[in-house]
């Protein structure tokens, strides 16, 4: 039995807004402001939550000073179209690539994603 449908994601960051703007617009979902709370939501459910937070401190990868704790995979149809597209809402392509069928970034808080193909 199945507690929830969907699981809910939670980054810490330090501007919830900003950090909110960036994946909802990514993504293509809806973006609900609480303050310093801030949620994305799909049509069908899926939600990442946006918790504001002082002395942020980004992660950083691929060492292990400050762990990432999380990162998460978007599934693209295109890593060239893709990459063009989050870098245009504020992304860094990361210098550490691993691999040739996803492309590491950092969202604008610096938390490291993954831009995949299926």
């Amino acid at each position: 039995m199945a507690i929830a449908r969907f699981p809910t994601i939670v980054l810490d960051c330090p501007d919830a807004a900003a950090l909110a703007t960036f994946y909802g617009t990514m993504l293509d979902w809806t973006i609900k402001d609480d303050g310093d709370w801030f949620e994305v939501r799909a049509d069908y459910g899926q939600c990442i939550c946006f918790q504001q937070v002082a002395d942020y401190r980004a992660p950083v990868w691929p060492g292990q000073d400050v762990p990432q704790q999380m990162h998460l995979d978007v599934v693209v149809d295109d890593l060239d179209t893709g990459e063009a597209e989050v870098i245009a809402l504020g992304a860094t392509k990361h210098d550490h690539q691993p691999g040739t069928t996803f492309r590491v970034f950092l969202d604008p808080a610096g938390h490291p994603f993954c831009l995949c193909t299926s």
